[in-house]
């Protein structure tokens, strides 16, 4: 079973994440897989302006990010379709889709991203998606506390930008609303998402 936790940066995926791999017993995947992944950590210095102008393209990063997933695929394809064996993911392909359209301002630009992912890239569609349901403004405050505390944790260029942090997240509930991709719940707790597990 696939769990993949959405959300705007700031929202709680991590934290959801672990609270889900102690009450399941499952494993978890955070994407991007920075320092396992060449795709990853070229996306990462593109966020941080080492990489010219590569930003600027929504549908090179876009590419980066899918391009990393598709190296876990076969760890992924383990997960598909069993019950008893379960991956928590922070961030998945809804990610890709939802940032893809905030940044072009196209929300055709979310079937792009599927069609690259699931179909050419082949990944596995997940089990239940997650709406971590946490406003951007409070989303924008964590970001910013976890940056002062955590040298590692400094904002990248979509971190810092709170206009895209607020379309992100309404192409997020858009992307919930029409279940793209299979099935979704908008919750910031839990309880609500294992009691969604074990209605599937």
């Amino acid at each position: 079973m696939i769990i993949a936790i959405e959300g705007i940066d700031g929202a709680g995926k991590n934290t959801l994440s672990a609270q889900l791999r102690d009450a399941l017993g499952a494993d978890t995947l955070a994407f991007p897989r920075y320092g396992a992944s060449i795709h990853a950590d070229l996306a990462r210095d593109a966020l941080h302006g080492r990489m010219g102008d590569l930003t600027d393209s929504a549908h090179g990063m876009a590419t980066l990010f899918a391009l990393d997933r598709a190296g876990a695929k076969e760890l992924l394809d383990a997960y598909a379709g069993a019950p008893d064996h379960t991956i928590v993911l922070d961030r998945y392909v809804a990610s890709n889709a939802a940032y893809t359209a905030a940044r072009t301002k196209d929300p055709a630009a979310a079937e792009w991203v599927r069609a690259l992912e699931f179909e050419r890239l082949g990944l596995p569609l997940p089990d239940l998606q997650v709406l971590v349901d946490t406003p951007p403004e409070e989303a924008r405050r964590r970001a910013q506390r976890r940056e002062r505390t955590d040298v590692e944790r400094t904002r990248d260029r979509y971190e810092r930008d709170s206009e895209l942090q607020q379309r992100t997240f309404a192409a997020y509930a858009e992307l919930a609303a029409a279940s793209w991709a299979g099935r979704w719940v908008r919750t910031a707790h839990a309880p609500t998402i294992i009691q969604a597990v074990e209605n599937l």
